[in-house]
């Protein structure tokens, strides 16, 4: 089962350069995303973790926190060290931090 982590040392990975992979729907991640995060729909995580490195966590939002859960379980897994961000997007964009709209320019 993967693990759950709290906005705040989410938001500290994240300062940190930490890989995001956002798991909602193309048209949710051009409305609203954490930015370099990129865009992998829940429905292609089981056929794209092969593309998510094994030697450094990986942190998975949505927009509430129940489909990060559901991809962080799959690639814990596969041997990835990931973690579901609690809140997802919407707990991040409430609490002020920044936010990228617009193109798939990070898609993975």
């Amino acid at each position: 089962m993967a693990r759950e982590t709290t906005q705040e040392a989410f938001a500290a990975a994240w300062a940190d350069g930490a890989l995001v992979i956002d798991v909602r729907q193309p048209d949710e991640y051009t409305a609203v995303h954490v930015p370099g995060a990129r865009l992998m729909p829940l429905r292609t995580v089981p056929a794209r973790c092969g593309e998510l490195p094994t030697d450094r966590p990986v942190f998975v939002i949505c927009a509430s926190g129940n489909r990060s859960r559901t991809a962080a379980d799959w690639m814990t897994s596969r041997g990835i060290d990931a973690y579901s961000v609690a809140g997802g997007t919407g707990a991040w964009a409430r609490a002020g931090r920044p936010v990228a709209a617009g193109s798939h320019e990070h898609v993975a």
